[in-house]
């Protein structure tokens, strides 16, 4: 039996025990579903699918698996809670889809989270944007790297600033600590929302002045507009 398969089967076996303690829930109502459910029918069919075209400079394709708005922000709020409910499991798998959707799941080498600074990361417990890394590698049996890129500057929430001033704000922000990771490599950068892409555009520059090959960004939700902004991160 192949080790991939036993991994896979050993995983759901998991959810399927851990549901018999603590129930599966939709991410957005937290009605009861199947372990291996995502979210539950009534609220996949109202999430809206990201359909429209967007890019982010010095990245060679940007992928998007929900529209942000009302309907999916509390599936947001629980990721943003950390490994909680079904949040991961469910924006990861929708991720990992919309990847293999558009044919990319084939063309990556490495997934490389956007970091967090490490005193923000130490007080939350975790980063989110890990999280759905780990879980879209997982669907798509590539490797993580979440040490590659470095935050290794505090910065002000982006959400609070202009488009100028997000760009100062993100100056020699990040750093990649192992650029040998990369080199020659196709990357797939994943965040959990974006809104204006400054922060995936300045990680796409610096992976790509360390001899990225190609890198691809995508990430769990993206706003309409930067006026439709509600409570979430750039």
């Amino acid at each position: 039996m192949p080790a991939l398969y036993v991994f896979l089967m050993d995983y759901m076996l998991k959810k399927r025990i851990i549901s018999l303690i603590f129930p599966t829930r939709c991410p957005v109502c937290s009605e009861v579903i199947f372990p291996h459910e995502d979210f539950c029918g009534k609220c996949r069919g109202e999430i809206t699918p990201y359909t429209s075209k967007n890019s982010i400079s010095g990245a060679n394709s940007f992928t998007a698996a929900f529209e942000y708005n009302g309907k999916i922000s509390p599936a947001i709020i629980l990721l943003k809670q950390g490994v909680k409910g079904n949040a991961v499991y469910a924006l990861g798998k929708a991720l990992a889809k919309s990847l293999e959707n558009n044919g990319l799941s084939q063309k990556i080498d490495v997934i490389i989270p956007v970091p967090l600074y490490k005193s923000d990361k130490r007080q939350r417990g975790f980063n989110q944007a890990e999280l759905i890394a780990k879980e879209v590698g997982r669907q798509l049996k590539i490797d993580v790297s979440a040490d590659t890129v470095e935050k290794i500057r505090k910065t002000k929430a982006q959400k609070t600033l202009t488009q100028k001033e997000r760009k100062v704000n993100l100056k020699d922000a990040f750093e990649v600590k192992f650029p040998e990771k990369i080199k020659g490599k196709r990357v797939l950068l994943i965040d959990d929302v974006c809104t204006t892409g400054s922060t995936l555009s300045n990680i796409s520059r610096i992976l790509r002045n360390s001899g990225a090959a190609e890198i691809h960004c995508a990430v769990c939700c993206k706003t309409p507009s930067i006026k439709k902004e509600v409570d979430v991160n750039d």
